[in-house]
């Protein structure tokens, strides 16, 4: 994938997952209920280009979910690890998001972003994303 000097991202491979998810408990605003071992693999299994890292000097810094359903790209679970933030490891994430996204044929993309996560919600406008006030999440947990 994407270089941007010593910043580099590609696909999460199933060696990663152990240290995807320790990554997640200092970086990511909280887990979700699919934030294990088995969720994420099978994440990777299912679509071995979803997950993508950021790496700086062979250290984690980032990760995104990019996932397609071959009719909508939603992206999840963007985190950055805070000594990393506002160095351009979200923007290079989502950018490799994007990239996947335009291969597959991908024509709009969706983020789930916490309401009470402003220091997210600073990231995604930045990189041209906002909320649509007519849109709401539904969920039910399975």
């Amino acid at each position: 994938m994407a270089a941007m000097n010593d910043l580099s991202t590609r696909s999460a491979t199933a060696a990663d997952l152990d240290r995807v998810l320790a990554f997640r408990k200092v970086s990511a605003e909280g887990t979700s209920i699919s934030d294990d071992g088995d969720g994420v693999a099978r994440l990777v299994e299912r679509d071995p280009d979803a997950l993508i890292l950021a790496e700086r000097d062979g250290e984690l810094v980032g990760t995104v979910i990019a996932g397609f359903d071959g009719w909508r790209c939603h992206l999840y679970r963007l985190a950055v690890h805070p000594e990393q933030r506002r160095q351009g490891v979200g923007g290079a994430l989502l950018a490799a998001a994007e990239e996947r996204f335009a291969t597959l044929g991908g024509r709009r993309a969706d983020a789930m972003v916490l309401d009470r996560n402003d220091l997210a919600h600073h990231a995604w406008r930045a990189a041209g994303y906002g909320p649509e006030p007519q849109w709401s999440r539904w969920v039910k947990h399975l």
